[in-house]
């Protein structure tokens, strides 16, 4: 190839011949094809296109990029570009630098909102306390954020993008507002420290969207979770088991389980026993930080069992759309709305659940709590009470089972209150 370019041309033009010797000792291997083009052969025979100039009485060399990868006729495209620049008192490579500096903001400027959101997670997860944190962030941007600027550039987004997205939860769901407007506004300032947007915050609150938004200390009530009155549990059971999806066997389990939606979403199957119907959550997935062990009734144990052998018994129970991801946490709460049951949350069932054994059964308020995996007593009590009344807790949630799914559970039937703390 040295050999060809060399022939390709009948010799160099006398300007190149000038300083010709003081520019091949600088960099040896040099073939010339004239007009500046050399091919540049290094001691391992890589070759590659370098165009020779001088600037201010000094000798430049500027890279035109590796053969065969860039063509004899690209590379004397390249160095004609970069003898133009020259005539015209501009150092090319210089201008070549300016142009891709200019190219990559563009590229950065094209970022979406969504190509951001998903940086940021990236970067901070490892810092976050759990897989849930993560799953919160994407579950509220995916359903809040991204349908409406999702796909726009981030240099693009708007306090009006802004305001279209968090308007319709303001007032309705203000504690979900709160999380997804100070979300936004962290991946925005993330994108602004990459340099993939300029200008002020459009999600900041003081003085933003504190001019256009009513403060949320004003329109939010405090309230429990809304819940599900126990008497109309067995007809509602039935019609969740009447949708289809992961959602729905997901919510039956949350329910049967008296468990919190991570507790569920989140749960692996190495965590189950099913031969001795027990799930043991580990600790650092429960609330108080301790292990809890679930006893499982027979339509949960009958739904994990299908379950099982749905997914081969390997990774999340119920799984996610995206490959080793589980279920997105706002699946079950977008089921309720789905079913016109916007009026309730999914962990007010375990609300619905206390109501019932206080009001309808004979056991004792410890099992509920320890049902709940609530911690109960101070410190000497809880010193003194080493059990997790875990055998009383199986007859409960069998009771449970039945009071939900009376079709489905057997014989067993909950047991009236008798007396007051009974067992």
């Amino acid at each position: 190839m040295a050999e060809r370019v060399a022939k390709s041309r009948k010799g160099p033009r006398k300007h190149q011949r000038l300083n010709s010797d003081r520019l091949n000792k600088s960099m040896p291997g040099l073939y010339p094809d004239g007009d500046g083009l050399y091919l540049r052969v290094s001691p391992a025979k890589s070759k590659s296109w370098v165009f020779r100039f001088m600037l201010d009485g000094k000798p430049n060399a500027m890279g035109l990029g590796s053969y065969p990868e860039v063509s004899l006729i690209r590379a004397r495209e390249l160095a004609r570009e970069a003898r133009e620049r020259r005539a015209l008192g501009i150092d090319p490579i210089k201008e070549r630098d300016r142009l891709q500096a200019e190219k990559r903001a563009a590229e950065a400027r094209a970022k979406t909102f969504k190509e951001c959101a998903e940086g940021y997670i990236a970067a901070h997860k490892a810092g976050w306390k759990n897989a849930k944190h993560a799953a919160q962030w994407e579950a509220t941007l995916a359903t809040y954020a991204y349908p409406v600027f999702g796909d726009s550039p981030v240099s693009a987004v708007t306090g009006d993008h802004v305001l279209e997205a968090l308007k319709p939860i303001w007032t309705k769901k203000t504690e979900t507002a709160k999380r997804v407007r100070g979300r936004i506004e962290l991946v925005l300032d993330w994108a602004k420290a990459k340099r993939y947007r300029d200008g002020d915050n459009p999600a900041r609150w003081r003085g933003g969207l504190q001019a256009f938004l009513p403060s949320l200390a004003k329109v939010r009530t405090v309230r429990h979770h809304p819940a599900l009155p126990y008497a109309e549990l067995s007809a509602f059971m039935g019609e969740v088991q009447d949708q289809e999806g992961l959602a729905a066997l997901a919510l039956q389990l949350t329910i049967l389980t008296a468990a919190r939606t991570s507790e569920v979403l989140l749960a692996q199957w190495p965590e189950f026993d099913l031969g001795k119907a027990v799930w043991t959550v580990p600790g650092e997935r429960m609330k108080a930080g301790r292990e809890h062990r679930v006893p499982l009734s027979k339509p949960a144990l009958a739904l994990l069992k299908a379950r099982h052998e749905a997914t081969g018994g390997k990774g999340f129970v119920f799984p996610g759309e995206r490959p080793r991801k589980p279920l997105s946490n706002m699946a079950m709460l977008m089921l309720l709305e789905r079913m016109g049951r916007d009026d309730l949350t999914v962990h007010g069932f375990r609300s619905t659940f206390r109501d019932w054994v206080e009001e309808e059964t004979s056991f004792a308020g410890s099992v509920a709590e320890a049902a709940l995996a609530h911690v109960v007593g101070d410190k000497v009590e809880k010193a003194y009470r080493r059990g997790d009344l875990f055998e009383k807790r199986r007859e409960l949630m069998a009771a449970w089972a039945s009071y939900c799914l009376p079709s489905e559970a057997g014989n067993v039937v909950p047991m009236k209150r008798q007396a007051e703390g009974g067992a």
